[in-house]
């Protein structure tokens, strides 16, 4: 009992962690913080963290606002969408306009989002229960966000928001083992990279990256790829965060098929997105 007393923080400590305007009964509902106020260690983190990241995003999130009266927040793979209800009570609700889309195949996930959001009154939030690749969504988005979407699901994240025409994209991948696996079958270009499973594994995350950022680009997209600085409990600590600015860019197209010429490896990402082309 006296560990566990230490390792909890008092309302004080937790309210000293909130963006301004921030409320405790969101993260209350979130099981977050406590009914007085308080929060665990652990919960305290992952505050810390939602918090980081929607200081990330801001200037993103910023610009839709400007430029769009009704915009479409896309949260996919949204699990219990700690972080989407956040940026929900910091935009949506504040503003008093838009609507967030939240993408959760697990049923119970997404039942669980649903009655938070009406809890809270987030009336301008939808939840859609299915594969990212498959469910209906709206024509048009102007951000969208993957946080943790596990291997294929930030494809598919990142293909329905280029298919959205997203004016801006938020992804931070988590495992990512197809390109791993193509790999494993490639005696061709540099083999020595990814000859050892340990090797494969961890190349073959850095290029499914890799490739994603190219995709993005050669659709127009300017990226930046970052570290989530304050996220060391994390292993998946890479943010690629990308601004649309046009329809094309054939530079980066050929930078993507030079690539693949030196490592013959083709993920459905490419082609999913060949098949919009």
């Amino acid at each position: 009992m006296k560990k566990r007393a230490r390792q909890s923080l008092d309302p004080a400590a937790v309210q000293g962690t909130l963006l301004e305007g921030q409320s405790v009964r969101t993260l209350q509902a979130l099981g977050l913080v406590t009914e007085r106020g308080g929060a665990s260690a652990d919960a305290h983190r992952k505050i810390k963290q939602i918090n980081h990241f929607l200081r990330l995003i801001a200037p993103a999130l910023e610009d839709v606002f400007a430029r769009h009266e009704q915009p479409v927040l896309f949260e996919m793979a949204a699990g219990k969408s700690y972080l989407g209800l956040a940026l929900y009570e910091h935009w949506i609700a504040r503003q008093g306009r838009g609507r967030l889309v939240a993408v959760e195949a697990r049923p119970e996930l997404a039942q669980r989002v649903r009655d938070i959001a009406d809890e809270l009154g987030f009336d301008r939030l939808e939840v859609v229960c299915g594969r990212i690749a498959e469910v209906d969504l709206p024509e048009r988005a102007h951000f969208t966000l993957a946080l943790h979407a596990c291997d294929t699901a930030t494809d598919e994240a990142l293909v329905r928001a280029v298919r959205a025409k997203s004016d801006h994209v938020a992804l931070v991948p988590c495992c990512q083992a197809e390109v791993a696996r193509l790999l494993k079958g490639v005696k061709d270009g540099p083999d020595a990279l990814w000859r050892h499973a340990w090797h494969r594994r961890e190349f073959g995350a850095h290029l499914t990256n890799v490739l994603r950022g190219l995709a993005l680009q050669a659709h127009g997209y300017q990226i930046t790829v970052t570290e989530l600085a304050g996220w060391e409990h994390s292993l998946k600590n890479e943010l690629i965060l990308g601004r649309r600015v046009g329809s094309f860019h054939a530079g980066a197209r050929a930078e993507l098929d030079a690539l693949l010429t030196t490592i013959p490896v083709r993920p459905w990402l490419l082609d999913a997105l060949a098949a919009d082309a």
